[in-house]
């Protein structure tokens, strides 16, 4: 990732060049709420758009008008993205954070709108007011929607089912729910991987389809598809569940091929190999400065390691 495109705790705003866009997004990393800092996952995920855009499913001719929810939207970068692609987007985050998201869109908004006069490329993006579980909230929103997004938005468990009661109340069964998460703990990743496979046919998008600089081992993209109401026996017992997700015959998932694999089975080896690859990097760039990404990545690696040991 270049120099002077990271995200750095110390500035108030960030640029980034996407789809020949250049967006600027505030941010204030020294307030109380973690919604007004640009994580490193949307970051990766625009990017990850950005180079798939071209055919397949994350192309604009399959996107234009497609309604999208983002889920946990802080500063709004994954939204712009997919507004870029032609969706018509909902950022959605809590009261806290929307004075920040709204100043971020509507910059945005104009600066493109100016820029590209005429142009139709661009789809929508709005701010609603969405904590997870209150069904005014969902209701307002107009569900469902054809994708649902959000990136480092599970970080502690108690979020977890909170989470998975909005997601269904805002699916139906043809809803693709695209995902980017950090490892901070690797007790919260299995326990959110578990929900996911219980619930979801999951994939992992692999490193090879994302932006070859916006990426790193502990940064993982996920793909996300309903299952059918049979195959997700909990799922009815939710008072959330969207009415349109009792149409089984509809629940036939769409197989455009999305470059992605099956998820594997997240067992302890596989950790021990992220957190040995992050350490290898420590060893050979120990002689030298290290840049604001690394720094973010080490910081995010000792964090983890912290919140895993157990003190007699």
């Amino acid at each position: 990732m270049e120099p002077d495109r990271l995200n750095s705790p110390s500035t108030s705003a960030i640029t980034m060049e996407v789809l020949g866009h250049h967006l600027q997004f505030s941010q204030d990393p020294n307030s109380k709420h973690l919604g007004t800092t640009v994580w490193d996952a949307s970051m990766v995920f625009v990017k990850f758009l950005e180079k798939n855009c071209r055919k397949g499913r994350f192309s604009i001719s399959k996107l234009k008008g497609k309604r999208v929810i983002e889920l946990g939207a802080g500063c709004g970068v994954a939204g712009f993205g997919m507004a870029l692609l032609g969706c018509d987007v909902i950022s959605t985050d809590q009261v806290e954070v929307l004075p920040l998201l709204t100043r971020n869109v509507e910059r945005n908004t104009s600066r493109i709108i100016q820029m590209n006069p005429g142009s139709d490329s661009f789809g929508s993006i709005q701010v609603a007011e969405l904590d997870w579980g209150n069904e005014d909230h969902i209701k307002a929103v107009g569900p469902p929607f054809d994708y649902i997004i959000g990136t480092d938005i599970v970080y502690v468990e108690h979020l977890l089912e909170p989470l998975l009661q909005t997601i269904f109340a805002l699916s139906s069964c043809k809803t693709t729910i695209l995902l980017g998460y950090e490892i901070r703990s690797t007790g919260v990743h299995e326990q959110m991987l578990n929900m996911w496979k219980k619930n979801f046919d999951l994939k992992v998008v692999p490193k090879a389809k994302m932006d070859c600089k916006y990426q790193h081992p502990s940064i993982q993209l996920f793909i996300i598809g309903l299952k059918p109401p049979a195959a997700a026996a909990e799922k009815s017992n939710s008072k959330f569940v969207a009415q349109s997700d009792t149409k089984e015959s509809k629940c036939r998932k769409d197989e455009e091929d999305d470059g992605s694999s099956e998820v594997d089975e997240l067992d302890t080896s596989t950790v021990e190999k992220v957190e040995e690859e992050e350490l290898l990097v420590v060893r050979r760039n120990q002689n030298r400065k290290l840049s604001d990404w690394d720094a973010r990545r080490y910081g995010s690696m000792a964090a983890r390691l912290l919140r895993d040991v157990k003190l007699p």
